[in-house]
């Protein structure tokens, strides 16, 4: 289904929009997702690390984890009506300036307060890069081929968070957490030398939202039923899936008393099915449509959290948290897609849904915790029994996402 709203949508880009320009700047996005992504899920898998470095708890280290993802999904909400304003390039690459800075100077941490302090900065400017790319992405393509691209820009990420969750628990005893942060910022800042050639110069926009009707366009996009059941679906699959994962590497750890490297070995499928298969999801999605999809993929998400659940040998763990992430794969690229087809502006369309996806990260992460002191199985069967509920219910509520 198509959106169908009056309100002028921001310009194309200037320049040429097809063949090796526009796979140039999918190119450029999809790896800044990958960095981007790699920085944010380095950090659980070492909480344990952070914890004894800073003298303090895994609890109190674990809270990093939200203050870098609810600030970032806050200022989305801002990000996207200015890209609206003064273009997408000029958002992107000067996050991606900062954003760097930040992560590099985070090595300096002398304390736990310190560290969480500079997540929170760092989450801040972290934000203008994926969720702007996306509505790049938005400008550019078509929403028949949309999926394919958002396919691709989603598949980055997912590699993100296997090569960050892995190496990030791999590299910590040779760098040290402080090098790992060294180096994602050398590479967050190689790359945005390469966004300002590569992504397409903006046009002036017409139509965009005064600022004082910001607030009223948000709300109109939640007012539509197809707005609000997909904006409802990703705080719920964003709570259920950092909930799980963010204390993955603390579960590892307690459940088989694996160390660093032991941890980031099991980890190393987790985000692979999204890289290998992301464009693919997107085909499907743009030639089945997405009614089938966004169930099937909350089903997954429910299996591998009860069988984390139940007292598994490892193998079948490592093989539930590689299958968990193509239970994401399957859902929120889909969500992407059916947010930049809703009626107005697309750069809002996008800041609303990355304000709702983070803060269902950060509030993931806290209630999974607040669950834990029932221990790990009854916190992930209550992870896996809602997700089923989720997915049976999906079923009639986007039963209308069929291709045109």
């Amino acid at each position: 289904m198509s959106g169908t709203g009056t309100t002028p949508r921001t310009a194309p880009p200037a320049g040429p929009s097809g063949g090796p320009a526009r796979n140039a700047f999918l190119a450029l996005v999809t790896a800044a997702a990958f960095l981007t992504f790699a920085q944010a899920f380095m950090v659980a898998p070492i909480l344990p690390q952070l914890a004894g470095a800073f003298g303090t708890d895994v609890g109190m280290a674990g809270l990093a984890v939200p203050a870098y993802l609810v600030p970032y999904g806050v200022m989305t909400l801002f990000w996207g009506p200015l890209s609206d304003r003064i273009g997408r390039r000029p958002i992107i690459a000067g996050s991606m300036v900062v954003f760097a800075a930040l992560t590099a100077v985070t090595a300096l941490s002398p304390s736990a307060g310190v560290f969480i302090g500079m997540r929170v900065a760092t989450g801040v400017a972290a934000s203008g890069v994926v969720p702007i790319s996306l509505a790049l992405i938005g400008d550019v393509f078509a929403f028949a081929e949309r999926g394919r691209a958002l396919g691709w820009l989603f598949g980055g990420m997912a590699g993100g968070i296997a090569v960050g969750s892995t190496a990030g628990a791999l590299a910590e005893p040779f760098l040290g957490w402080a090098g790992l942060f060294v180096a994602s910022g050398a590479g967050i800042l190689a790359l945005a030398g390469l966004a300002v050639l590569l992504l397409p110069a903006p046009r002036p926009a017409s139509g965009v939202l005064p600022w004082a009707a910001v607030a009223s366009g948000y709300w109109r996009l939640l007012a539509t039923g197809r707005g609000a059941r997909t904006y409802g679906y990703v705080l719920l699959n964003a709570v259920l899936h950092s909930g799980i994962y963010t204390w993955l590497g603390v579960f590892l750890a307690h459940r088989f008393g694996l160390g660093p490297i032991g941890v980031g070995l099991a980890l190393l499928g987790y985000g692979i099915p999204g890289f290998l298969f992301g464009p693919l999801i997107g085909r499907l999605a743009d030639s089945l449509g997405r009614a089938r999809i966004i169930p099937a993929g909350m089903l997954v998400a429910a299996v591998c959290a009860l069988v984390l659940a139940a007292a598994a040998p490892l193998p079948v763990v490592v093989a539930a948290i590689a299958a968990l992430s193509l239970g994401y794969d399957m859902t929120q690229p889909l969500f992407g897609g059916i947010v930049t087809d809703l009626p107005g502006s697309i750069g809002q369309a996008v800041g609303l849904m990355a304000f709702v996806l983070f803060l269902g990260f950060g509030t993931g992460s806290l209630i999974f915790q607040a669950v834990l002191g029932a221990g790990f199985p009854v916190a992930l069967a209550a992870f896996g029994i809602a997700a089923l509920v989720a997915a049976a219910a999906a079923v009639p509520l986007f039963r209308t996402e069929r291709p045109q």
